[in-house]
This record gives C-alpha cells, structure tokens and sequence, in this order.
C-alpha cells in the first residue's frame, strides 16, 4: 500500500519514529525537533498561503476565533480543553480538522453545515460527547471518521448521506447503544472499520448492536472493500457465523470475545483460518475453563513444514476470565509480543507442560520454544497463578515484565543468559520481589538492577 510505503520511507529517514502498539496496531510518532521545525515550515509558508491553523496543547478553553481559521485546508486543535463547539463556520477549503483529546461535550447542529471539502474529522478520546449534530449530514466529502474513545450514545441515521466514508472507528467506545440498521451497509467504499462497545444496555427495536452482533455481521457481508477489520464477538453462535465467511478470514485483523456464557471449552483452532489476525482479546467469558487445541481436520503437519497458522498474532490480553486454568495454546503464536492476563481467578499457569502433548500434536514439534519475539508480559490480579513457564526461556526480545497481585507466583522463568543486553525492567511490589525464588545467586545477580517499583 501507498500509505506504508511513505511511512517506512519516513522512518528510514528518521523523520517518524517507531511508536510502540497501542490497541494491537504498530504506530509511528514524531519526535518534538522534527515537529517543532515542521510547524517552523508551516508557519513560514502560511505567512502567504494560510493553508495550516495548529493550536496543539495550546491550553484552549474555547474554539479558536473563526476568522482565523476560515480559509484553512488543514486544521488541528488536538489536546486541548475545548468543551463546546457553538459558531457556524464558512469553511469551504478545510479538508482535515482534528478535535482529539479536548474536553467536548456538544457540537452544534450547525458546525459542519459549511465544511463541503471535509475528508478528515478526527473526534476520538472526548470522552464527555454524547451524541453528534444532526448536521454532520452535510459532510458529504468525508472519508475517515474516528469517534473512538468518545462517549457517543447513538450513532445518527442521518450518517448515511456519508457515501464516501473509507474509514470508520468506533473503538473503546463505553456508552455506544445503538446504531441504526441499514446504516452501515450504506458505506458501499469502507475499508476500515473498527468497533468495541461496551454498554450492557442495547435498545431491541432498529438496532444492529442487539444480540451477539450477528445482525452487524449480515450488514458488513455486504462491503465489498473492506479490508480491515476489528470487531466484537459475544457468542458461539455469532463466532461461527463470522467464520463461516470467507471474507472475513482475510479481513479481520482485531477479534475481541466477549460475555461467552454458555461455552466451557473454546477450540482455538476454529481461528487459525483468520489470515491477518494480529489482535485477540477475550474478556468476560467467566465459563470458558479450558482453551483446546483440537485440530478441526484430519490433515496433520510435519516438524519438517509447519508453518503456525498463528504467526501474525502480535497481541493477546485475557481479561476477567474467571475459570480459565492455563493459556498453553499461546504456543502456537511464534511472533506474539504483548501479553496482558488480568483478573483470571483460577489461572494456575501461564502455559502448562501436561498440555505439551497437544501442542505437539498440531504443530509435530515436542519441545517448541515460546515467547521469543514477546516484548512485554504483564500479570495482573492473578491470585493463583504459581508458574510462567516451568524452565528458563531466553527471551531475547523482552523489554517488561510487569506484576501485581500474583502473591503465589515465586520463580519466574529466566537464568543468567535470559534477555541479554541490558534492556529487562521488571515491575512489581518490593513485597512481591522480596519473595521471588531464583536458579542461583549468579541469576539473582543479573536481574537485580531489572526491577522497580512503581508502587512504592
């Protein structure tokens, strides 16, 4: 793609640097030098041209002037304290306008009545905006919607005059209730689409989100240019009917399991079909107890080719998965690199070595080696658990080991050759630390300078 071809170019030359994962995808981030002489540039060639208004962490109360702003292409007024949008502005030329991270709570119906060349409208992280004008209607040129992170209620119908919308996000959003049916099977170009909501109180009537997501699952059928994908999943049944499309094999790139309440065991294998999936998150399934690996064919790799059907799974977080004994099946993902486990109460090991059998009999390899692209491995509110991993691991890539409230896990899985080169840190409660086992002193010694505490 064109858009990861400038940006790899930009990184070779230093001019964006590698940002880390946030919400399971790579991200790049400008260094305050490079940023400070970019805006130097703008504010040099807007002396003539005015094409650029950047008002960043500018410690605004209120919307700039309109008069400033008028004739601007681009516009950006991120991080600030921003709460209402009331003017009506004349804005014919602006093609990209970031409100990101303000305080918003109301955006008047005439905002964006005059914004005809509108392609960009970056709403995310206003956390107070609980519901959008009417008049966003009139942003008939508008391709990229982000409103994640945003306290948005109800998605309007009027949303659906929005013909040329390429990217849709709805992540992290906790109030999200209802979006109106047949609202995003109008978005016959979308090709991102993102959504996580949270709310335990979906309106029956025209509602897409009501169910397990299935009726939004039959509306995405329908867009045949998607290509990225993020979505929720809250039952079995709705799990099988996602997979039962071919489409969305090579579309979904975040899957997240939520509320299972009628599984006890999860076959993680009816995934491995999922060609891009580089996020997982299951939350909330307080049945599942055991995560199998049971092979859905007959067809049995050799050690000799096996290639994980796993390897673009980057990032997995296991949240509040009460009955949950042991995740062994993260063995099958070579090229995982966060791991987030919180609040699994029976959660006695990591990965197991009595399930070493069933892994072997996927991948025909009795001794794999896990975790050796993991970055980070963060434990959280897990009373039970007692073992990582039952031997050393090299590790060659970890950079943060991070533990709270894992009061019965003493040894943790390294030696004096784990993650060479000085770049472990290793969080927990000086208590926690005090109580930790190590192979022999010589080990004990090389982690030593690794840990801090962020508690105390």
């Amino acid at each position: 793609m064109q858009g990861d071809n400038i940006i790899s170019s930009l990184l070779n030359a230093c001019l964006l640097e590698n940002g880390g994962v946030i919400d399971g995808e790579d991200c790049v981030k400008m260094h305050d030098v490079i940023r400070d002489m970019a805006l130097w540039i703008i504010r040099e060639f807007e002396a003539t041209e005015n094409k650029f208004f950047v008002k960043v962490g500018a410690q605004l109360f209120e919307e700039p002037d309109v008069k400033a702003w008028e004739s601007a292409k681009r516009m950006s007024v991120m991080e600030n304290k921003i709460a209402v949008l009331k003017e009506t502005p004349n804005c014919p030329n602006v093609q990209t306008l970031f409100l990101s991270r303000n305080k918003l709570k109301a955006i008047s119906g005439g905002f964006f009545q005059c914004m005809p060349h509108l392609s960009v409208l970056d709403l995310s992280t206003n956390y107070e905006l609980r519901a959008l004008p009417k008049g966003i209607s009139e942003l008939i040129s508008l391709e990229c919607l982000d409103l994640s992170r945003t306290g948005i209620e109800e998605l309007p119908i009027e949303l659906k005059s929005l013909t040329k919308l390429k990217l849709l996000d709805l992540s992290c959003m906790f109030n999200l209730r209802k979006i109106p049916q047949h609202l995003i099977s109008c978005f016959s170009k979308l090709q991102i689409f993102r959504i996580s909501a949270y709310s335990k109180d979906y309106p029956n009537e025209d509602n897409v989100l009501s169910g397990g997501n299935e009726k939004l699952i039959e509306e995405l059928k329908g867009l045949q240019r998607l290509d990225i994908l993020r979505i929720q999943i809250k039952s079995m049944f709705c799990l099988e009917r996602l997979l039962s499309f071919n489409l969305f094999r090579c579309w979904t790139q975040a899957l997240e399991l939520v509320d299972f309440i009628e599984s006890e065991v999860l076959n993680v294998l009816c995934l491995e079909n999922l060609e891009r999936l580089q996020t997982l998150h299951i939350s909330n399934c307080k049945s599942i107890k055991e995560i199998k690996m049971e092979k859905l064919h007959s067809l049995v790799s050799s050690s000799t080719n096996y290639t994980s059907n796993f390897h673009t799974l980057s990032q997995v977080r296991i949240f509040c998965c009460d009955n949950l004994r042991d995740i062994t099946w993260l063995i099958l993902a070579p090229n995982l690199r966060t791991l987030s486990v919180i609040a699994c109460g029976k959660m006695e090991e990591i990965l197991s070595e009595g399930k070493l059998g069933e892994v072997a009999g996927v991948i025909g390899i009795s001794d794999p080696k896990p975790f050796l692209k993991l970055e980070t491995l963060s434990l959280q509110l897990l009373l039970k658990l007692k073992s990582i991993y039952w031997d050393a691991l090299p590790f060659p890539c970890l950079k943060l080991i991070h533990i709270l409230k894992c009061k019965e896990l003493k040894k943790l899985p390294l030696d004096s050759n784990s993650a060479k080169g000085d770049q472990l840190r290793i969080e927990g409660s000086k208590g926690w630390w005090a109580t930790v086992e190590w192979e022999n002193k010589a080990t004990r010694d090389v982690f030593l300078p690794s840990f801090k505490s962020p508690y105390e």
